[in-house]
């Protein structure tokens, strides 16, 4: 079986993880561990003000992040699944949306497994839906996890 799990760091995409973990999987399945990143824009009309090496720091400090996560994510599911099930993780610089299903396509994923934020439609509509577009866009199974968010939009 081939899964791919996308995560963010957040306690939603954690909720995937563990859910991943729980689980038994066919000896020989594959897990494939995304973490989507992208660079945030300057929000200033200045942007000759800035060092001229500005994109390129941030671009490394926000893939640097984004590779702690997909580590992280990987330690955890070898030492809960066993050498039974091989776990590989990998960052791609896009949209959550796009790389999640790019991914999958690519690397024929069987299982797609995403958290939810767990947004209401209207925060969906403000925010968008990672996992609404994973669900009516993938071309294999998808498993939302949710997890009930306190103090946040969620839990209202």
């Amino acid at each position: 079986m081939r899964i791919l799990i996308a995560v963010d760091g957040s306690s939603f995409s954690e909720a995937a993880l563990d859910e991943v973990a729980q689980r038994p999987w066919p000896a020989g399945s594959q897990v494939l561990i995304v973490t989507a990143f992208e660079a945030p824009l300057v929000a200033s009309p200045d942007i000759w003000t800035l060092p001229t090496d500005y994109f390129e720091q941030v671009e490394r400090s926000v893939r640097l992040r984004a590779d702690a996560i997909a580590d992280t994510a990987v330690a955890k599911l070898k030492v809960a699944l066993g050498p039974q099930v091989e776990v590989k993780g990998k960052c791609v610089t896009g949209s959550p949306k796009r790389v999640i299903l790019d991914e999958a396509d690519k690397w024929n994923a069987e299982l797609i497994v995403v958290g939810s934020h767990g947004y209401h439609a209207w925060e969906r509509l403000l925010l968008g839906s990672v996992s609404q577009a994973v669900v009516a866009h993938a071309k294999c199974s998808v498993e939302v996890v949710r997890r009930q968010a306190v103090g946040s939009l969620a839990a209202n």
